[in-house]
Order: structure tokens, then C-alpha cells, then sequence
């Protein structure tokens, strides 16, 4: 089967669901935004609600590395962060950019490009269905440097998905883990080769018109068993799942739904563990965070609390005919308040 071609419908409206196959195209300027009171909201009012960004994740137990690019119209913002296990080393370099300056992502998941740049400091995310890759740039004023290329091939299988978001919004969003990714990391006079290291990388593509206030917990898992299969997942409570959820595992590329997940932590006691159950019992894990990029941001019109944790996973996913161990593989967890 084809992706289908736009999101939005004659009619104005979005399909929901996940999509097999994916979406080309958001075209989300189309969709008939109106108030909760049925007023229609004007083109500009459309193009100023909508919300994007993109989160790539590059794992190995040598290196962990998060890049970010959001635009949320009003600014926009890129990060970038690089964490080494068995040093405990860590950096991070985020920028803001008013009104979304020099900031561009392209309404198409599959085919389009992510962009960000502030004085000598810049980010890029480029995908191609043709040869089927995604390309992340990034060149700091700092000295940094990442060149990465990630293989979404034929036989790549990501999880998209729409679903409504409040009385008046949805959202889209196109997730995947671990994928094989080649490439090159200059960070603090190192250099790192990606492939050398067993890097895998995961791919969080969303856009649409959000709550207005939400929330979010969140689990990620890139790795390699010891039997040399790639494992990764996608978990989340709290956003995208208005009868359909974002959950989803990912074995040697084979993509596997899993129910909606059970999110248990300590807010206020960072470095205590968390629990994460599926209703369906797949999943039945604890995250021990190592450390975690943290930042607010209470503004007159947006805030976010955000917190993304790096660390380790163990316990078990149980499959059809088979039980997988999780003993230490390093992995992502997040706990985000945002007012967009």
C-alpha cells in the first residue's frame, strides 16, 4: 500500500488513526480550525496554533546524544546534549530563537527537512525517501560537531499516527527506535564513529495543534541484545492517546503495538527509579536515571518544566514464545509540563 497523501481531507478535517504506510504530508493549513465556540479561525491564526518538532536520540554505551529542533511559532528552539557512561562527562548547548527566526520544519515526516540556526551554531534534519535516510547536522560555535546517517530503507517501519488533542486539536506523530544509523560526533577534542560504537538511533517526528496546557511522560530504548537483535521502544502517558496510543516496540525492525503504559516515579526525587507496566503486560520495566537535562522556562505566554533523563533499563518485555531480559541497556526517559 501507498502513504497517504495529505493528512487533511476536502472537508477540512484530519484522518485519525495510524497510518501503516505513513503521511506525506501535513497539510495542516487546510484543516478548518476553529474556536470551541464554532467560530472559524483565520489562516494566520491556523499557521501561529500550529506546533512542530522533531527529537533524534543516538545511543551506545559509549556515548549518549540528544538533538532537538521545536518550533513553536512564537520561538523556537534547538539542543543539543552528549553524555559519556563510563566518564560520567556531560555538555549541553541549547538556543532560543524570537518569533522562530531562522527556523524551518518542513510539514513532511518522511521527505522534508528540520532546520535551526543562531549566529555560528547550527542544526539540521534532513529525510529522504529516496535513498531512504535521515541526515542530523549539527556545527557549534563550541567546537561540536555531529554528522549522522540514519537508515529508514524499505523495509523501515515507524509507528504514525494521528490523534485529537482537546475539544479542537490533533495531533500527528511519527516515531521509531532503534534504527541503524553511520556517521561521526566531534565532541571535547574526540572523535566518535558511530558505526564502530553499535549507535542506534530513535526518531520522534510530531506536529499538530496541541492542548493548549499538557503533559507527558515518556520512555525510549535503543539497543542491542546479546543475541545480536536490535530492540527499541516508544512509551508515553498523557499526550497522543485519544483511542489510539503512540506505544510501540520495535524488534530487528518489526514493529509491535503495545497498550497503554503505567508511568510510576518520583517527581521530586530525581534519582530514584521509575516504573513503567503496560495494561497488556509486555512491558514491565524500571528505569534507573544517571542524570538528566533539565530546564524551565515560565514566560507570559508559553512555560515548560522539562526534564529528560538518561539511564538504564532492566526487567522484562514479554512477547509471544519468548521473554526478553533488559539487564542495564542505556535508554531515555522524560517527564515534561508544557503551555504552548
Amino acid at each position: 500500500m501507498a502513504a497517504r497523501e495529505q493528512l487533511i481531507n476536502a472537508q477540512g478535517q484530519p484522518a485519525f488513526g495510524i497510518f501503516p504506510d505513513g503521511v506525506e504530508e501535513l497539510n495542516y493549513l487546510d484543516y478548518d480550525l476553529r474556536s470551541p465556540m464554532d467560530r472559524r479561525r483565520s489562516k494566520l491564526a491556523r499557521r501561529l496554533a500550529f506546533n512542530q518538532f522533531q527529537f533524534i536520540s543516538l545511543i551506545s554505551p559509549e556515548l549518549i546524544v540528544g538533538i532537538a529542533i521545536v518550533d513553536l511559532k512564537l520561538v523556537s528552539n534547538a539542543f543539543v546534549y552528549f553524555y559519556e557512561p563510563h566518564s560520567g562527562r556531560y555538555e549541553e548547548f541549547s538556543f532560543l530563537q524570537p518569533l522562530a527566526l531562522k527556523t524551518r520544519i518542513d510539514a513532511k515526516a518522511n521527505n522534508g527537512s528540520s532546520v535551526f540556526s543562531k549566529g555560528r551554531n547550527h542544526f539540521s534534519i534532513h529525510a529522504s525517501t529516496t535513498p531512504g535516510v535521515r541526515r542530523v547536522q549539527v556545527s557549534l560555535a563550541a567546537g561540536a560537531s555531529i554528522d549522522a546517517t540514519i537508515d529508514e530503507t524499505t523495509a523501515y517501519q515507524p509507528l504514525a499516527l494521528c490523534t485529537r488533542a482537546g475539544y479542537q486539536g490533533w495531533v500527528f506523530t511519527q516515531k521509531s527506535a532503534a534504527q541503524v544509523c553511520n556517521g561521526s560526533i566531534r565532541w571535547q577534542q574526540r572523535e566518535y564513529d558511530l558505526k564502530a560504537m553499535n549507535t542506534l538511533a530513535a526518531v520522534d517526528w510530531s506536529g499538530g495543534y496541541m492542548r493548549r496546557e499538557t503533559f507527558w511522560n515518556w520512555g525510549s530504548l535503543s539497543c542491542f541484545l546479546r543475541d545480536g537483535r536490535r530492540l527499541g521502544f516508544n512509551l508515553a502517558a498523557g499526550v497522543n492517546e485519544t483511542g489510539y496510543s503512540e506505544n510501540a516496540l520495535w524488534l530487528d525492525g518489526r514493529l509491535i503495538k503495545v497498550d497503554m503504559v503505567d508511568f510510576q516515579f518520583d517527581r521530586y526525587h530525581p534519582s530514584h527509579s521509575w516504573a513503567m507496566r503496560s495494561a497488556d503486560g509486555i512491558i514491565d520495566l524500571h528505569f534507573e536515571p544517571q542524570g538528566r537535562r533539565r530546564e524551565k522556562i515560565n514566560a507570559l505566554v508559553i512555560a515548560s518544566n522539562f526534564s529528560q533523563y538518561y539511564g538504564r533499563y532492566h526487567g522484562e518485555i514479554h512477547l509471544p514464545g519468548e521473554t526478553i531480559r533488559l539487564e542495564g541497556e542505556w535508554g531515555l526517559a522524560e517527564d515534561h509540563y508544557a503551555r504552548w
